[in-house]
């Protein structure tokens, strides 16, 4: 073997070894946690119920991707999220309504009455529930 092809060959091993040493201080990729509604509750710092509903419906729309909500899907954030579910939670959904933060969704959910947040409710909750 000729010196020239000889110093391919060796610059070819070197830059493979690189290569190889790269790769091997790769890991596997981590897949991120999924939020949970407990830590996003708790980073949103609701004071009352009625906040606490409007914040377990923007998680419920916006991570949990439902199109709309009902009370049984509420109660159900409530639950997951070791929170107490409000006594009236129909009456929490209602202030929300009154406060132009939610709506009635056009169809019912489980023949039951449903909700989605409205712009305003989704700014307030994504501004940390302070009013612009």
């Amino acid at each position: 073997m000729d010196e020239e092809t000889r110093r391919i060959l060796d610059d070819h091993e070197k830059r493979i070894r690189e290569i190889e040493s790269r790769f091997s201080r790769v890991e596997s990729p981590v897949r991120e946690k999924a939020l949970s509604i407990k830590e996003f509750i708790l980073t949103k710092k609701p004071e009352d119920d009625v906040q606490r509903t409007l914040v377990i419906g923007y998680f419920l729309e916006k991570h949990k991707k439902l199109a709309s909500f009902n009370v049984d899907d509420l109660r159900e954030g409530f639950r997951t999220a070791k929170e107490p579910a409000p006594g009236n939670l129909n009456d929490k959904v209602l202030r929300n309504v009154k406060n132009a933060h939610m709506m009635e969704a056009e169809q019912k959910k489980d023949s039951k009455k449903a909700w989605v947040l409205t712009s305003s409710g989704e700014r307030l909750v994504e501004n940390g529930l302070k009013t612009e």
